[in-house]
């Protein structure tokens, strides 16, 4: 028979403490810890508030129920009657159409400022970035009132300037009474305010292209324009896109600017966008739920357009 030599037995580790057993699920918990501070706040301040707007479009909601009588469930009657409502398309139309104008009017002259303020000394980019600062900081409303100065009928500096270069009397000329001068108005305003946002974020993006790749690309004979378009453009591209996002959600639901201008001088009727006409059909009508079924509407649109971008996005970044 032969011999078998037994191993010795192997003494078993102790066991690790607890505190260092899963430090990679530890880590992982970490992230949700430090945004859920955020979290709360979006679900009180904005969670609560869409919640409560859903529901309310499903009630007939008036100024009564404001003072305390119940709300009648009506189903989707309030969506029926804004769907069937040929004003709610004319109105909808005239907000992407302006959306559109001010989105694309922000968009290149903001990319463009930040190209100027890429190449310009440190003191005039200084100088440049405490104008667009100011301009910034302006709340909207103010500014809508100074601007509605500069167009005024009787002293406003576009009319005087007109008299004196076209050597025709423009005194007396409102800029806001027809649709068409009053949004262009309105585009300048909301597009004068919007640039610096555009114009700092696409210059933090500008400043991330290696300059090693661009010198490469200029001695390849490519000029300023190749440049852009074939290595800087590629660089900021996801950039350019969320800034995109955010000017579409925020031009589509513009409301100070428009109802400051038809204050002023303009007539609501014909110069009505989905922000301003919400509060209409809301406060001016006191129906809340035919208000609330437009901002649902428009908040399904507002998502639609995000997740687009948002997925084409994701698209380019896995290719």
């Amino acid at each position: 028979m032969a011999n078998t030599t037994l191993a010795p037995p192997v003494a078993s580790s102790p066991p690790a403490p607890e505190s260092q057993q899963n430090p990679r699920r530890r880590r992982s918990l970490a992230p949700f810890a430090l945004i859920t501070p955020a979290i709360i706040m979006l679900a009180v301040f904005i969670g609560w508030p869409l919640v409560q707007m859903i529901v309310m479009s499903f009630q007939e909601f008036g100024r009564a129920q404001i003072f305390g009588t119940p709300a009648e469930f009506i189903g989707i009657d309030n969506y029926i009657a804004v769907l069937t409502d040929s004003e709610f398309w004319m109105v909808l139309a005239r907000s992407i159409l302006l959306c559109l104008a001010c989105v694309t009017a922000t968009m290149v002259l903001g990319v463009l400022i930040a190209l100027m303020m890429k190449s310009l000394g440190a003191v005039m980019r200084t100088a440049l970035s405490i104008s667009l600062l100011l301009a910034w900081a302006m709340p909207a409303l103010t500014a809508t009132i100074v601007w509605g100065w500069i167009f005024d009928t009787q002293y406003g500096l576009v009319n005087y300037f007109l008299t004196q270069i076209t050597g025709t009397d423009w005194t007396g000329h409102s800029w806001l009474i027809d649709p068409l001068s009053f949004f262009s108005v309105a585009a300048i305003i909301i597009t004068w305010g919007a640039i610096p946002f555009v114009a700092f974020t696409a210059y933090a993006g500008l400043t991330q292209v290696p300059d090693e790749v661009l010198e490469a690309a200029s001695l390849d004979g490519a000029g300023p324009a190749q440049r852009f378009r074939l290595v800087t453009l590629p660089y900021i591209r996801s950039i350019l896109i969320v800034l995109l996002i955010l000017q579409v959600i925020w031009d589509l639901r513009v409301f100070a600017q428009i109802y400051a201008l038809q204050t002023i001088g303009g007539v609501r009727a014909d110069t009505n966008t989905i922000g301003v006409y919400i509060y209409s059909v809301s406060m001016a009508s006191g129906d809340l739920g035919a208000g609330g079924a437009i901002s649902v509407i428009l908040v399904v649109i507002m998502l639609l357009i995000a997740a687009y971008y948002i997925r084409s996005m994701l698209k380019e970044d896995r290719s």
